[in-house]
């Protein structure tokens, strides 16, 4: 397999802002775009984690910043936001990765765990898109991506609001995409498919799904973090100037 990697050269100087960017697929997002010289703030409450990979990557000449941030405090990822517009530019691609697919049932959800589900698996992109809207509009488009699910599309058990959540993105995606579309801001849904990420590895990833994955794919070989984080270079790319309102898929073709 090729080593190499698509140039997006419209990207470079461009500011992106990803949410949960400190770990898993997020990290890879973040490491994506520095390459392609943007400017990227990401935010995480993993703060460790977040400030390692921002100097990290800070050392190697790369225009990344880093503010530790619950997503679900809305006043504190706005101010957040703010703080990116300050010191890296208007934000022009936006990408709602922040979620937490924590395993629960029907009978164990109550009020208050329906909320903080809600929050961190939908609630804060919408917010986040309201914040970056104006920005945008200013700079003549952008670019909103929210990550979806292959989950819910799959009927999948073990976490009903969840999955709620991610089918609700896929329609948030279509109305914003409607609604911003003649300020030439363009709204997708990348929806992975089971990404092999250190958290899936530890938590859930077992010889049984292993064996699921290998027999539900049409193609051989795991979902990893790298390939959603290229196709999030191309729907941030002015290389999809006419892709609006889709799902964009990346799943070794199970769903």
């Amino acid at each position: 397999m090729s080593t190499e990697h698509a140039v997006y050269p419209d990207l470079k100087g461009k500011t992106v802002l990803v949410s949960g960017g400190a770990s898993g697929i997020g990290e890879f997002m973040v490491r994506a775009f520095a390459a392609q010289g943007a400017r990227v703030g990401f935010v995480d409450r993993a703060q460790s984690q977040g400030e390692r990979l921002a100097a990290l990557l800070s050392s190697r000449g790369h225009a990344v910043e880093f503010v530790c941030c619950d997503i679900t405090d809305e006043i504190a990822y706005k101010a957040a936001i703010g703080r990116f517009e300050q010191s890296l530019g208007p934000i022009t691609v936006l990408v709602n990765n922040a979620a937490n697919d924590v395993r629960h049932t029907l009978e164990e959800v109550d009020s208050d765990t329906f909320d903080r589900l809600i929050a961190v698996n939908l609630k804060h992109a919408f917010f986040a898109a309201k914040a970056v809207v104006p920005m945008m509009k200013s700079a003549g488009g952008g670019s909103i991506i929210n990550l979806g699910s292959v989950g819910w599309m799959m009927a999948s058990a073990g976490y009903p609001v969840y999955a709620a959540s991610k089918a609700a993105a896929h329609g948030m995606t279509r109305a914003l995409a409607r609604e911003l579309g003649p300020n030439r801001i363009r709204v997708n849904t990348l929806v992975p498919g089971w990404v092999m990420t250190e958290k899936q590895l530890a938590m859930w990833v077992d010889d049984a799904a292993k064996d699921l994955i290998a027999r539900s794919q049409c193609l051989p070989g795991s979902v990893l973090p790298e390939h959603i984080a290229n196709m999030a270079l191309f729907l941030a790319s002015d290389a999809s100037a006419m892709c609006s309102a889709q799902n964009f898929i990346v799943d070794g073709g199970w769903v």
